[in-house]
């Protein structure tokens, strides 16, 4: 249906620009680009200014240049010809090194000011948002005081600085009475305020217990960093929650509308009330171009875009929209040429002009025609997964209370999987689950935050009025009107949305999935160098069995059959006490646990090291962890095992390694007296041991690497620019996807390619029932406390 044409104000005929000085902020972000790109290849004589801050080593001059590598400007740099192009923007633009909260020396014969700067999120943390929106706009405007130039300022705001209403919204000021300096103080005053809330005794046990829960076998130290990690996160989440609902409670659908608000009354209250020109653009929901610089420009995923691209890949099964609002979508070539028309108007000092470029009024798109766009689009064109082509769902519009009910019932039952598969036993098949179970709850987390997010956006029912906007295009000469006008009118949005738009994001979605992805790190060659290390936990990484197992193998191998009956009911009896301390600390494990071995002869278990018990550790051993062991002998570095374990039972490993760092034993006259010599070499104490071990011997523990399966090896293996996680348990693998370390999974009996390390076969024999062999500390792997 062809949209009707609402009647026009009349304007003046237009002005355009000629050779002004244009002081322009936000260069970098999505319009201000295309303001830019437009000056240079439209406007040849104007002079440009613009406000960019260095970037870590990187000075506003560098960034400049790699602006200039953007799609936005490469058909103005192919007509014109690079070595002219850059020629054009070395004479005509100047950086002014600043920032919003401190702009430095403005030049005293600006003409226009563009400001377009402002936070890019809807709902940061409260006090960040008003420092850059409100206090960027004091800075800039206080610059502009200073510098002694008079420009006609066009302040760009958005169209949703109206709040939460509904009906036709004026071209015109604001209304509210809410004092913005009183609401400005607050928010700069609210960090404080959260940050001492959360240092209070009942916040930081509830943080202590959560981290205590979660990681409490990585060691004290560690479940303090984790601790304070999330109390940090708690600050940011609760400084978030406090902008949104004061945003609500004034009025306003979130923090980023409430303080483009405030912003344009800093622009009303300190340039024109001080006798200046000032006109505020309005856009609405900006998205890609439909003309200019070429059908389809656009800079990364913008508003609706993230929603868009959520339902093509089936993870918005119904949404709380309301199918009769108006989704405002504006192309960002018509944001642009309205700025630049506005910035050519004569503008008067005693009366601001204020535009909507929007498109509810004149050509509106409801959101039940949206989602019919977007259905038709990814059903002719649907995205790919592993299992093939992803069919999106139609959606009924059930309204917000059911799919809110529905979201809930959902992330209750994903909770619920989680908890349960935390308690099971961790085998591939487990880790499995909980990938499942992690993948329903991204994709929970994903409509929770869409629902939150744009509930006010696609439940709207306001209207902006956009007479001005009309008044200032029909001013433009009908020659020049495709080129620099922005008549809503001419928006096919079938056409505008499956040719132009639509493709233009997937195209960039499927940029960014088409990146060569990097191989995981296992899979690579190992680079030859001899100043890293490469540190291997024995249980559960080289070797399938565990302290208990192999106590059971030396035990039943020694025990007299008069005491089997005693220790068996022993052993029963103290389990769930072993289990109990395994899960809250890995070295209150060992120290319980080893107090079985309290009166072992020390021979015997020599004896049984050389015979049997070496043979069964042998046998289980993984091949593929003795592989990456020789690989890395091979390169160059320097293997380690580590273990909890007493160094009595480790001698079968010694051929493999470099170094064997374990634990060993208090002994009387060659009786284990059931206590450790030293505190075992786990979590905390194992990472102090490697930071020690790799200073005192000039190794480069960033290019190290370590190979541990359990959440206690968390704390050491963050150590390493290598870390893998073998075979983990479920709270080291969680741990290893979110940091994106290589996950392998070794097995017992596993093939080994014999040209690159010995099969089991092939590992040195221990000899049957032999009794010979030396009790020399030669003989002994080295100690924690021998290195």
């Amino acid at each position: 249906m062809t949209p009707t044409r609402p009647a026009t104000a009349k304007q003046a005929p237009a002005k355009f620009l000629t050779n002004e000085h244009v002081f322009l902020t936000g260069a970098t972000g999505f319009v201000g680009q295309a303001v830019l790109e437009r000056l240079l290849s439209t406007y040849p004589d104007t002079r440009i200014s613009i406000l960019v801050r260095g970037k870590g080593s990187q000075t506003g001059e560098g960034r400049l240049q790699n602006l200039m590598r953007k799609p936005v400007f490469k058909n103005w740099i192919e007509k014109v010809g690079e070595a002219t192009a850059m020629a054009e923007v070395a004479k005509r633009v100047s950086v002014v090194e600043g920032s919003l909260g401190n702009v430095g020396t403005l030049p005293s014969d600006i003409d226009i000011v563009i400001h377009g700067a402002s936070t890019v999120s809807f709902d940061p943390p409260i006090d960040e948002a008003f420092d850059t929106n409100v206090g960027g706009g004091l800075g800039v405007y206080g610059a502009l005081l200073s510098s002694g130039s008079d420009p006609h300022v066009v302040h760009v705001s958005t169209a949703y600085v109206q709040g939460i209403r509904k009906g036709i919204a004026p071209e015109a000021s604001l209304t509210h009475t809410v004092d913005w300096e009183t609401e400005y103080a607050a928010a700069k005053s609210a960090r404080e305020r959260v940050e001492f809330e959360s240092r209070q005794p009942e916040a930081l046990r509830e943080q202590l217990a959560k981290a205590r829960a979660r990681h409490g076998k990585t060691g004290p130290q560690a479940v303090s960093q984790f601790a304070e990690l999330a109390r940090q996160d708690w600050v940011r989440e609760r400084l978030v929650d406090y902008g949104r609902m004061r945003a609500e409670s004034l009025g306003w659908t979130d923090v980023y509308t409430l303080t483009k608000a405030f912003s344009e009354r800093v622009a009303e209250t300190r340039w024109a009330q001080a006798g200046h020109r000032l006109s505020i653009v309005r856009p609405s929901i900006i998205e890609s171009s439909l003309h200019h610089p070429y059908p389809g420009w656009i800079d990364g995923f913008k508003v609706a875009d993230p929603l868009i691209l959520a339902y093509g890949r089936g993870q918005l099964p119904d949404f709380p929209g309301l199918p009769d609002s108006v989704l405002d979508v504006i192309p960002v070539d018509y944001v642009v040429n309205a700025i630049l028309a506005a910035a050519a108007t004569t503008a008067d000092p005693a009366n601001p002009k204020y535009y909507h470029v929007s498109s509810g009024k004149t050509n509106p798109l409801p959101f039940h025609k949206m989602h019919e766009q977007v259905y038709d689009y990814f059903t002719a064109n649907p995205v790919p997964d592993a299992k093939g082509d992803i069919r999106v769902p139609k959606w009924r519009f059930p309204g917000g209370q059911r799919v809110e009910r529905e979201l809930a019932k959902r992330e209750n039952q994903a909770d619920r999987a989680e908890r349960l598969i935390y308690r099971l036993p961790t085998t591939p098949r487990t880790r499995g689950w909980l990938d499942r179970v992690k993948s329903g709850q991204h994709e929970l987390e994903i409509l929770r935050g869409y629902t939150n997010l744009y509930r006010a956006y696609v439940q709207t029912e306001i209207i902006f009025d956009d007479t001005n906007t009309r008044a200032l295009n029909a001013s433009i000469p009908a020659k020049l009107q495709l080129d620099r006008g922005f008549d809503l009118t001419a928006i096919d949005w079938d056409d505008y949305l499956q040719k132009v738009h639509f493709p233009a994001i997937t195209t960039l979605t499927r940029a960014f999935a088409n990146r060569p992805q990097a191989k995981p790190k296992g899979a690579q060659l190992l680079p030859a160098r001899t100043d890293v290390v490469a540190v291997f936990d024995l249980e559960g990484t080289v070797l399938e069995s565990n302290l208990v197992k192999q106590y059971l193998q030396l035990w039943s191998s020694t025990v007299p059959r008069a005491k089997v009956a005693h220790d068996l009911g022993n052993f029963a009896f103290s389990l769930r006490r072993y289990v109990m301390a395994e899960r809250r600390d890995r070295g209150e494990f060992i120290r319980t646990f080893m107090r079985r071995y309290e009166g072992f002869k020390v021979s015997d278990i020599q004896r049984q090291v050389r015979g049997s018990f070496g043979r069964a550790m042998m046998r289980r051993a993984l091949p593929e962890a003795l592989q990456r062991v020789q690989e890395h002998r091979a390169a160059g570095h320097h293997t380690i095992l580590v273990t909890g374990t007493i160094d009595l039972m480790v001698q079968p490993f010694l051929p493999y390694f470099d170094e064997v760092v374990a634990g060993s034993m208090h002994e009387v006259n060659g009786v284990l007296t059931g206590y450790l010599a030293d505190p075992p070499l786990v979590d905390e104490a194992r990472a102090a041991w490697l930071r020690n071990y790799a200073a005192t011997n000039d190794y480069d523990l960033s290019k190290s690497y370590g190979y541990g399966d359990s959440h206690a090896d968390l704390v050491w293996l963050q150590l390493v620019g290598n870390p893998t996680a073998v075979n983990p348990d479920l709270q080291l693998y969680r741990h290893a996807q979110e940091k994106r370390w290589n996950i392998v999974d070794w097995k017992k009996g596993a093939t080994v390619h014999p040209s690159s390390a010995p099969v089991v076969s092939e590992l040195p024999s221990i000899p049957k029932g032999s009794d010979q062999g030396s009790d020399a500390a030669s003989d002994r792997a080295t100690t924690s406390h021998g290195v």
